[in-house]
């Protein structure tokens, strides 16, 4: 059986707790709690323990997007704290100034594909120069991300082959040219069946959709159809 839940942003935008309760009310086992601004980071991490997560078989929590090299220090810090307690930390390559207060969380880094905006982390040539700085970390492949970057998915299978060994999480949404997460189309459901037999069932998928209550397990059916479980994973 694969793992799926939703990024708590893609639910309610900075509103961790409303997320949650919108997920208590699926059937859902994954969930990635999600800090994208320096202002939301301390307030997720000193509610962690109060947040009952006891359905799910995954969380993850997402650092921000951008990260101040004066914010960088108490950042990594604390959020190391939480890669000890096993949970993925999710970070954008380009946020890092200083890749040694991140190496220290060793596989609970997870460092994710980077979209056509960012300078760094959009390509698999990229990603072998990060994971250079931080060798034992991990990988979130944002496969929404790498469509973008080329529509064709040869990167994405560059990708997922060579860092496949690191896969711990997998970001799935349509990416437009503006860079925005937005629910899948027949395109890309089409595009992403493509690379869909090197995912493995094991690895979980988080859904950075925007949807309602209403319309989340509509989004998940989509996922399942464009990311089907190959036969010789189901076996």
């Amino acid at each position: 059986m694969r793992h799926i839940g939703f990024s708590t942003g893609a639910l309610a935008l900075a509103d961790f707790r409303t997320a949650l309760k919108i997920l208590a009310t699926l059937p859902l086992d994954a969930v990635e709690l999600s800090a994208l601004r320096e202002n939301e980071l301390f307030p997720l991490l000193d509610s962690f323990d109060d947040l009952d997560l006891r359905h799910f078989h995954h969380v993850s929590i997402h650092a921000p997007s951008r990260i101040s090299p004066e914010f960088e220090v108490v950042a990594a810090t604390r959020l190391a704290a939480f890669a000890r307690r096993g949970l993925p930390i999710i970070v954008h390559p380009d946020a890092i100034n200083d890749w040694d207060l991140w190496s220290p969380m060793g596989r609970m880094l997870c460092i994710e594909n980077m979209d056509k905006r960012k300078p760094i982390g959009r390509t698999a040539d990229e990603l072998r120069r990060i994971f250079q700085h931080v060798p034992t970390a991990s990988f979130c492949f944002d496969i929404g991300h790498a469509r973008q970057i080329d529509p064709t998915m040869n990167e994405a299978w560059r990708i997922v082959t060579e860092f496949g060994s690191r896969l711990s999480q997998v970001h799935i949404s349509e990416v437009g040219t503006s860079s925005r997460h937005e629910r899948l189309s027949f395109a890309s459901k089409m595009a992403f069946q493509q690379v869909a037999h090197l995912i493995p069932e094991s690895v979980p998928l988080i859904l950075e959709t925007p949807v309602t209550a209403e319309t989340a397990m509509e989004e998940v059916q989509e996922v399942s159809a464009a990311l089907p479980l190959s036969t010789q994973q189901a076996a």
